[in-house]
């Protein structure tokens, strides 16, 4: 079956490039764009580190940047690190199974967070003793499946899900085109992103962990 990608760049073409390095052809088609949203600096007297749980945050999130750049930064997982690093931040913590996971070992200094977030965030528990002040830098606007693509998907595949925001998207669109859910598996970051997505997929799997590299070898696997 043929691999699809539907999360937006710069990430799709990452994605693509690293299925090509493991022998797996993913073809890109896009059903959203990230762009900047207009966000206000809080008071930073009392923050002591920058929550991050995604590497949009940081590319979209504007020249108040630099107002933060003494901060350290608790990213997600490495490709956020990266992109913060190639920013100018320093990485204090990396995290490999989401946010909640991250802030749950959150040990001092790290108490008080400004959380640099998209429209569309995951809800965090916040442990005693952390603070969180959330500011949205970016947002997600959604496009419609194409009919290339609709015909495509009619023919089998298998589609990556990075997201559970663009989980419910792709679900309502293949809806709204009728498309034949029994036709197309579903190969998703986390258990949270499947959650979206409903009922009568040909195949519908979670990866190991939320990583790239999990996500594409289950894909792998779902092709055998």
């Amino acid at each position: 079956m043929q691999v699809f990608a539907i999360r937006p760049e710069p990430g799709l073409s990452s994605t693509i490039a690293a299925g090509a390095a493991r022998g797996l052809p993913i073809a890109g088609y896009p059903l959203s764009a990230v762009g900047p949203s207009g966000w206000t600096l809080p008071d930073l007297k009392s923050v002591d580190a920058l929550l991050v749980g995604s590497a949009n945050a940081i590319r979209f999130g504007g020249e108040k940047l630099e107002s933060l750049s003494h901060l350290p930064v608790l990213a997600v997982g490495e490709a956020t690190a990266n992109a913060a690093r190639l920013a100018g931040f320093s990485v204090a913590e990396t995290g490999s199974g989401g946010l909640q996971s991250l802030i749950d070992v959150l040990s001092p200094p790290y108490r008080n967070l400004l959380r640099l977030a998209g429209e569309d965030h995951v809800p965090i528990d916040l442990p005693d003793g952390v603070n969180v002040i959330t500011r949205v830098v970016y947002r997600v606007q959604n496009t419609y499946i194409s009919e290339d693509f609709a015909d495509r998907l009619s023919n089998g595949a298998v589609v990556l899900l990075h997201s559970a925001g663009a989980a419910a998207h792709f679900a309502s669109e293949c809806d709204r085109l009728g498309l034949e859910r029994d036709r197309i598996a579903l190969a998703a970051i986390g258990p949270r992103v499947l959650g979206m997505v409903g009922s009568g997929w040909r195949d519908v799997r979670a990866a190991a962990s939320p990583s790239d590299a999990e996500l594409l070898a289950l894909a792998q696997d779902m092709c055998q």
